[in-house]
């Protein structure tokens, strides 16, 4: 036996051709941004190969030749490049020349060359993220509208920060490295400086969302604005500062590792010459070593993260 439905009443006729309606325009929507997303990808590809004189489509059944050409002649030896530890091919060349990179602390005790870059880069993305920090908590609440009525503070301080964060680091760090020669002190001037821009714009965006009872409580007791920002809203706002101070701190590691491979010193400016030397072993132990500061950077951050904010807030709500 087949169920018969209840035939619908003008209402619910009503409402059954309003879904259809919104169903098919849906489709259509659906088929037209598929359409052209094609013709971005079509008309991409065509670009590619034009710049590079019609040489793309017939280099791509060799895209994986540099994969290939990353594969050591022993597997340890990725090992020793990482240890700095002597190598059975040594031949004189920079190719095998691992013990060389030592950091020495003691006569016996050193650290690894690798090691010590990768301690560089992390330096320069907690440095940077810091200063930021401090920077953008201040620039935050003379830019939010609820702690800031002039809009003749407010305005030029939004725009500041978008000045900041208009360009990239890497740019921001081409122009310091211009004028400071090489080194990690203009990468840390270039993370610095748009990490002030990013995280002032998202800390004010906070404190626009934050509950002003308490402010008002202040206000009505005679307390000053210096008092009813640390008081009031600093206290409502900090889990979230930390929060994204700690997402900003694992952007720039990633940031200061891409500076260093133009002249910021760290990480990047070895990877970049292993790479360009074709040293297997070094680049892919580099890759390694990357990899595993990423994920160490993002656990601590997890874990960091749940401690200041509390447990309670990534529970699952029942």
């Amino acid at each position: 036996m087949t169920a018969t439905q209840p035939p619908l009443s003008e209402r619910g006729a009503a409402v059954e051709r309003h879904w259809q309606e919104l169903a098919a325009k849906r489709r259509m929507y659906t088929g037209l941004g598929a359409v052209i997303l094609f013709l971005a990808v079509t008309g991409s590809l065509w670009f590619a190969n034009e710049t590079n004189a019609g040489k793309f489509f017939d280099r791509l059944p060799y895209f994986f030749d540099f994969v290939g050409e990353l594969v050591p002649r022993d597997g340890w030896e990725i090992w020793r490049a990482l240890f700095d530890l002597p190598s059975p091919y040594d031949d004189g060349s920079l190719k095998y020349n691992y013990p060389e990179g030592r950091f020495y602390i003691t006569e016996s005790l050193y650290i690894p060359e690798y090691f010590h870059k990768m301690l560089e880069t992390v330096n320069i993305a907690l440095l940077s993220t810091v200063i930021a920090m401090i920077f953008g908590y201040a620039l935050a609440f003379l830019a939010a509208k609820n702690t800031m009525a002039s809009a003749w503070i407010r305005w030029p301080v939004r725009r500041f920060m978008e000045i900041l964060r208009a360009f990239p680091e890497v740019v921001i760090a081409g122009f310091f490295l211009a004028i400071l020669s090489l080194g990690p002190i203009p990468a840390i001037i270039a993370v610095t400086v748009h990490t002030i821009g990013a995280l002032g714009k998202m800390f004010f965006e906070v404190i626009e969302n934050a509950d002003m009872r308490p402010d008002e409580g202040l206000r009505a007791v005679g307390a000053n604005w210096f008092e009813r920002v640390w008081f009031a809203i600093t206290p409502q706002v900090m889990p979230n500062f930390m929060s994204y101070f700690l997402l900003r701190l694992e952007i720039n590691v990633r940031a200061s590792t891409i500076i260093g491979a133009v002249g910021g010193g760290g990480i990047g400016e070895a990877l970049r010459l292993s790479i360009g030397q074709g040293h297997e072993a070094k680049t892919l132990a580099i890759i390694l070593l990357l990899l595993s500061t990423v994920i160490a950077v993002d656990q601590f951050s997890a874990w960091l993260r749940r401690k200041l904010v509390g447990e309670q807030a990534f529970q699952s709500v029942t």
